[in-house]
């Protein structure tokens, strides 16, 4: 007489063996989500612009320049991980404000992210805005009211801190656009403007060929540079005391800048009351 055998155990054996396999699977990927979802939370989003020698989008398609550099000495310092976005500046503004980005190292006192950033308070560097200006057919500027009835060139996108809202508005400054600032220095040489508003930092690593040794300054204004946090985070004051003290750790440290005085700098007479 034939007897069949019962499958049953060998099915419920194959179910465990099957299990097991997937708990030891999950048990593996767990320390790699935890690690992902611990990477994810301490990854800052930290937009840059161009601006070069400053801040800028290198050949190699990364951001590079000196303010990029101690940024990401200070952001690993504080325990944190870069994740550097490259945008316009009109952009950063918006996304600061809507916390598309968590912190950009910009400029400080910037009318219109007034009640959407906090601003750290150290300062790496100073940065210099000047009118420049052929020193054969212009002369220095010593008061702002100079402008009036002159051609300035501006950097296309630029705001100088609020500013172009006020020159754009002025009846007596005609303003025209240059789209980078090699392009600036050559209007100014060719007559398509009487002065060229510009920071010293960016114009003066253009100022490169023999032709350029003519091309003067005059110092308008002297601002600070600083890590600016959106508000929309919910750690930002936080975030701005970690980057503070991480400063304050690198500066001890020899790694990063003197501290400095985050004062208001050098301001030419009559400039615009509201941009102070």
């Amino acid at each position: 007489m034939n007897h069949r055998r019962n499958p049953q155990p060998r099915t419920d054996w194959s179910r465990t063996v099957v299990q097991g396999v997937w708990l030891l699977f999950f048990a593996l990927l767990a320390p790699a989500f935890a690690l992902s979802e611990e990477t994810a939370a301490k990854t800052l989003r930290i937009a840059y612009v161009e601006f070069p020698p400053i801040t800028f989008h290198n050949e190699a398609g990364e951001a590079d320049g000196e303010l990029i550099n101690i940024t990401r000495k200070v952001v690993r310092e504080a325990g944190y991980v870069p994740d550097f976005i490259h945008l316009p500046i009109s952009r950063v503004y918006l996304y600061l404000k809507s916390g598309r980005i968590d912190v950009w190292p910009g400029l400080t006192n910037i009318p219109s992210l007034h009640g959407d950033v906090l601003e750290s308070w150290v300062s790496p560097m100073p940065i210099q805005l000047s009118v420049w200006y052929c020193k054969d057919k212009g002369r220095p500027l010593e008061h702002f009211d100079q402008l009036s009835g002159k051609t300035v060139i501006v950097i296309a996108g630029y705001t100088y801190g609020g500013l172009i809202n006020w020159l754009n508005r002025a009846e007596d400054i005609r303003i025209t656009e240059a789209p980078n600032h090699r392009a600036a220095i050559n209007m100014l040489k060719r007559n398509r403007g009487d002065y060229l508003l510009d920071y010293r930092q960016p114009v003066e690593q253009t100022l490169i060929k023999p032709s350029d040794d003519h091309i003067l300054q005059s110092e308008v204004r002297t601002r600070n540079a600083a890590w600016l946090f959106s508000l929309t985070h919910p750690r930002a004051a936080i975030l701005r005391e970690e980057f503070d003290d991480a400063y304050l750790r690198l500066v001890e440290a020899g790694e990063v800048p003197p501290l400095r005085d985050q004062s208001h700098g050098f301001l030419i007479p009559g400039f615009p009351e509201p941009y102070r």
